[in-house]
């Protein structure tokens, strides 16, 4: 049997993981030699200086504008399918009771989700309150945040365990990636942490508002985009194929 060609999608990805794992060895050379360059992150410090986590934080805010914005061919359908471009009504035989209950059932996953991050949080911040970790580690658990969040796209994710989620085209919870990277560093409360978490907790609140709104577009039976012949993207793991 011939081995699956791989997307254009997924080997954008592929590029993007690699690129995030750059940044990420970058920034922990930075922790370890050139810790000063963390200052920009504080309270009040954002404008004092430039800094190469300025450079970072312009990519995070360019990031987080695609997810706003309707750029289908640049996001993957998973990310833009609460939006009316992305949607192919099923005409006619949409169960709509079926799609009350199959919402009700992911939303209830999904903040399953949402309470064990909130847990995670916690004990982070009593980390950080009790000095046991500073403005820095909170900033280095955001990066690795960053990376970890391809490898759920690319390799293997562990929310699929609570929500039962087929693949990235139909997850759940897909635009909540930003919040939940950046909200280890809302402990700083700086203008650096700020900015990045409202333009997150902006994505985060148009998502759920779809949700509730449009929920015809979050599910493969009312939505034929979402649908496993119907992908272009080919994000799919083992994992996913498997529950086809």
């Amino acid at each position: 049997m011939s081995k699956e060609k791989m997307s254009k999608t997924r080997k954008q990805y592929v590029i993007m993981f690699i690129m995030r794992c750059i940044i990420f060895v970058g920034c922990a050379w930075l922790f370890f030699f050139r810790p000063e360059e963390f200052d920009v992150i504080r309270p009040g410090e954002f404008f004092s200086r430039f800094s190469v986590l300025h450079v970072l934080w312009i990519i995070w805010i360019f990031d987080m504008l695609l997810q706003l914005l309707p750029v289908r061919h640049i996001v993957p359908l998973g990310s833009q399918k609460h939006l009316k471009i992305c949607f192919k009504e099923i005409k006619d035989k949409v169960n709509y009771q079926s799609l009350k209950e199959y919402v009700s059932s992911t939303t209830r996953s999904a903040y399953k989700v949402f309470i064990l991050w909130v847990l995670l949080l916690t004990v982070i911040g009593i980390l950080y309150y009790t000095d046991t970790i500073d403005h820095t580690w909170l900033f280095m658990i955001s990066a690795t945040f960053y990376v970890a969040d391809l490898v759920c796209v690319l390799i293997w994710c562990p929310f699929r365990l609570i929500l039962g989620t087929r693949c990235c085209t139909t997850c759940r919870i897909y635009n909540w990636d930003h919040m939940m990277m950046f909200t280890p560093m809302m402990f700083i409360a700086s203008a650096y942490s700020t900015s990045l978490l409202l333009f997150a907790l902006a994505i985060f609140l148009v998502w759920e508002a779809c949700v509730m709104i449009y929920p015809e577009r979050f599910w493969e039976k009312s939505n034929a985009s979402l649908k496993c012949s119907e992908c272009t993207d080919k994000l799919c793991t083992q994992y996913c194929r498997k529950l086809r």
